[in-house]
């Protein structure tokens, strides 16, 4: 659980921004979920913290950050956020849409990022919504787009029976906290960063593409096909998750995380 001793604001131009800011060390900044908030890495946290400074900001529009009022772009605030902290370059981990805001980070901002670690997403190159979930949405049918939520968890290739009920239940609760933050017809401010499938190639920082074996083929395939395309990328397949490794197969994702991070931060030990 967060603790609250290690919760910020960052004060911008169109309203505040959340963060966790915890551990000391080389700086590893966690991106998450669509939905969702800083809470869905939980059980990285704590163990990235005792060698790292670790913070994990709720994107705008979730979670404790204020939503937006105007035109924005996640890797524009994630970018106001690092030069406020000082940090330097950064070890970006970035899982679905926290992926997509890392890789848009660095094209856009690339002085502040030393490596990339994505899971399940990485270029936006279409629709990757559930439209089961946004025809809820767009209802006001809370309770049945939570229950969709779910299967972001299970898949395409699991029913709900087959998924822990409490890692449902940690996600729909973080879910249910954003979406309680906005109304069916306020405008989206969202702008996306042009080009980034095009541009990818470009990326020449090291980078890791985590992918849960039982998530939707599309998100896997995406998740890799940037590992190809940049200069110095490599794939990880975990076994027996879908859309959350990490919060399914915490063990095996923070090994591979801390794995990764020893080989980025080798000369600064």
């Amino acid at each position: 659980m967060t603790d609250a001793s290690d919760l910020f604001t960052f004060e911008t131009d169109d309203g505040h921004l959340a963060y966790r800011d915890t551990g000391s060390g080389p700086p590893v900044v966690l991106l998450h979920s669509g939905f969702a908030d800083h809470t869905v890495w939980d059980d990285q946290v704590p163990l990235l913290a005792r060698r790292h400074r670790v913070i994990a900001p709720d994107a705008r529009g979730h979670g404790r950050s204020a939503n937006a009022s105007r035109p924005f772009r996640p890797a524009d605030d994630l970018a106001a956020l690092l030069r406020h902290l000082g940090t330097g370059p950064v070890v970006l981990v970035g899982l679905s849409m926290g992926a997509i805001t890392a890789v848009d980070t660095a094209l856009e901002h690339p002085g502040l990022v030393r490596a990339l670690v994505i899971s399940g997403g990485g270029v936006l190159d279409g629709p990757v919504n559930d439209p089961r979930s946004d025809d809820a949405l767009a209802a006001g049918d809370i309770e049945r787009w939570l229950g969709n939520v779910a299967d972001w968890v299970t898949g395409p290739h699991r029913t709900r029976e087959e998924v822990d009920p409490g890692l449902v239940r940690r996600l729909q609760e973080a879910s249910r906290r954003t979406v309680a933050k906005h109304t069916v017809d306020e405008p989206d401010h969202y702008v996306p960063v042009r080009d980034a499938a095009a541009r990818a190639a470009g990326i020449t920082v090291p980078l890791l593409a985590v992918s849960g074996a039982l998530d939707a083929p599309g998100l896997i395939a995406m998740t890799e096909k940037l590992a190809h395309t940049v200069a110095d990328g490599r794939t990880l397949t975990i076994e027996g998750v879908g859309h959350y490794p990490n919060m399914e197969r915490p063990d095996v994702f923070n090994r591979a995380v801390e794995d990764f991070l020893e080989t980025v931060y080798a000369d600064e030990r």
